[in-house]
């Protein structure tokens, strides 16, 4: 089955697109992949779809010095390669290009910052960006602190205009509670909080904002959305590839960080938070906080019975030979640097009290596919089981992420014949064939949003503190169990199996992708 959609969402959708006002963006680390892959290729896309202010600028920022032209190929050649509407349309290239320019500069210096801050004055007079200015952080976590120190030393947090001034900082947000907390000390030193932008980009993602539609304007799901009905709840975040090269960095990581801590727990907020008072940012995110507080602690010592640790070793991965992580170019020869995990948690609170949630994430696994898998309970009295051709298997509504963008609800339907033969079948919707346009790039609604002062989809700072506390506790029970290995699994499998012992004790299994 195939849910269709009757309605023009161009035309007709709950929500009137609005324009944001005339800014200018700067892009810290200008040099790097995600300005190329991600970031000018969304702008570029916000450009193609009109939802750019006539008054518009962006500021390329890194240290190596190229002229403006340089730097406007670079990125046209990012857009043709990596932009989801590739190649660049001439005419909107031709309008965008004269928008984008360079200004070199090492992090640290402040004649580097004075001099930003004339090209962004130059800017408002050629532009008309009316002094209003993002400045995107798309550089390494080191650089934060020095870049935010100088942009208030050089009065950068305050628009000359009057008008708004926004600062985007990117994951990881610190690398434990000490350092996360160190971190909202220096940005709010410089920053309000309503100023400041804690970006996740799978916030940006068509299903993760359709969650809160699906939830709270369907009165058929809502009343079911609590511990009397749930069996329990799946989580994954499965890649396909290995480290890609990041191996100095991913070392120092693993997945617990690079995406447990951020990607996955702000997906747990979505599904188990409460209805909030309005969509605004501060009522969404009160809810989310107040998720993150619910969950049980995880004491180290309890850590090695619910948390599965692994790491790849060589396979291979879509026909492809792929060598083990300790191999991998960066990482230490002895390395017990986790690139799978799987874990159970709890959340105490009325709606959610004794369902499990299981999350896990990982590197090198057979597929790329993100999902969230909320299964309901088996009926009180099955009429149907009177054997394997007859079994009923358990409600299910899963809600594919990425890489295609969807929901799927799995139920129980009669086989056609004279006999008594159940099968499950599933009632799908797919966001390309049912809307027929594609889906935004994550990063286009974000910086959208960002510039419309709409925070509901970035990180607060409690939560991000939050999120660090419970996972904190993770990080000290390792500290005081440390280990020479972490059970192992070949490249292209699905984790190791002690994984899936950890679903067995309870009687469930992960789900198949």
């Amino acid at each position: 089955m195939v849910a269709t959609v009757t309605a023009n969402p161009l035309r007709e959708g709950l929500q009137v697109e609005r324009m944001p006002e005339p800014n200018a963006v700067v892009i810290f680390g200008a040099s790097g992949d995600l300005t190329k892959r991600k970031l000018v290729p969304a702008l570029y896309n916000l450009e193609l779809e009109g939802l750019l202010p006539n008054g518009f600028a962006v500021v390329g920022f890194a240290r190596r010095p190229i002229p403006d032209a340089d730097f406007r190929a670079q990125m046209l050649a990012g857009i043709n390669q990596f932009s989801r509407t590739r190649p660049a349309q001439p005419d909107v290239w031709d309008a965008f290009a004269p928008k984008l320019h360079y200004c070199p500069g090492n992090f640290d210096d402040p004649a580097a910052y004075q001099q930003l801050a004339a090209t962004l004055n130059r800017l408002d007079a050629q532009h008309g960006t009316a002094g209003n200015r993002l400045f995107y952080l798309a550089t390494a976590p080191e650089y934060f602190p020095v870049i935010l120190q100088q942009l208030g030393a050089a009065g950068l947090n305050n628009s000359p205009a009057g008008g708004w001034v926004h600062v985007i900082i990117e994951k990881p947000f610190g690398r434990d509670l000490a350092t996360a907390r160190d971190l909202n000390r220096t940005v709010q030193d410089v920053f309000r909080e309503d100023q400041i932008y804690r970006i996740d980009h799978y916030l940006g993602k068509e299903t993760v904002q359709n969650l809160l539609v699906f939830r709270f304007a369907n009165g058929i799901f809502e009343p079911l959305w609590n511990r009397n009905y749930i069996d329990h709840v799946q989580l994954t975040v499965a890649e396909a590839v290995g480290v890609e090269g990041r191996g100095g960095y991913y070392d120092t990581a693993g997945v617990i960080r690079d995406m447990i801590q951020n990607h996955m727990l702000q997906l747990l907020t979505l599904v188990a938070m409460e209805p909030p008072a309005a969509l605004d940012g501060n009522a969404v995110r009160d809810e989310k906080v107040k998720v993150l507080r619910a969950l049980r602690p995880i004491t180290p010592q309890d850590v090695n019975r619910t948390v599965v640790r692994g790491q790849y070793t060589a396979g291979t991965v879509g026909g492809q030979p792929v060598p083990g992580y300790r191999q991998e170019k960066g990482v230490a020869a002895g390395s017990v640097t986790e690139t799978y995990l799987a874990l159970k948690l709890y959340l105490d609170n009325w709606r959610w009290a004794g369902v499990p949630f299981y999350l896990r994430s990982g590197k090198s696994l057979p597929k790329r596919s993100t999902e969230i898998a909320i299964q309901f309970k088996q009926v009180p009295l099955s009429l149907f089981d009177r054997g394997a051709a007859t079994a009923v298997e358990p409600n299910l509504l899963v809600l594919n992420i990425q890489p295609d963008e969807g929901i799927s609800l799995r139920f129980t339907s009669k086989l056609p014949g004279a006999t008594m033969q159940v099968r499950p079948v599933n009632m799908d919707f797919r966001y390309g064939t049912s809307f027929g346009v594609p889906a935004p790039e994550a990063y286009e609604r974000l910086i959208l949003d960002c510039m419309l002062s709409e925070t509901a989809l970035f990180t607060r700072d409690d939560e991000a503190i939050a999120a660090w506390a419970f996972i904190n506790r993770i990080l000290a029970g390792w500290a005081q169990t440390p280990v020479t290995a972490l059970p192992a699994y070949a490249a292209g499998t699905w984790g190791p199996p002690e994984a899936n012992a950890l679903m067995e004790a309870d009687g469930r299994r992960w789900r198949r992708l």
